[in-house]
């Protein structure tokens, strides 16, 4: 699997969870997991660094989890 390909596959992934925490966000009222799931939609389009987006998704990915409100 090439560098691209990862990408992209990385771009799907995180595209899937914030969708996720999107709609559970908006369903449960919980406004840190609405965040998340609209930022890790997006953010992949901006942001081409493999290495980056890996760390920046993790974040996103793991912060409505640590984090309780």
């Amino acid at each position: 699997m090439d560098h691209q390909s990862a990408f992209y596959l990385w771009m799907v992934l995180t595209s899937a969870f914030g969708f996720a925490y999107f709609v559970y966000g908006k369903k449960q009222q919980h406004w840190l997991a609405l965040v998340c799931g609209i930022a890790l939609m997006v953010f992949p389009y901006f942001i081409e660094n493999l290495g980056l987006s890996l760390g920046l998704g993790v974040v996103l990915i793991v912060l409505p989890l640590v984090v309780r409100l």
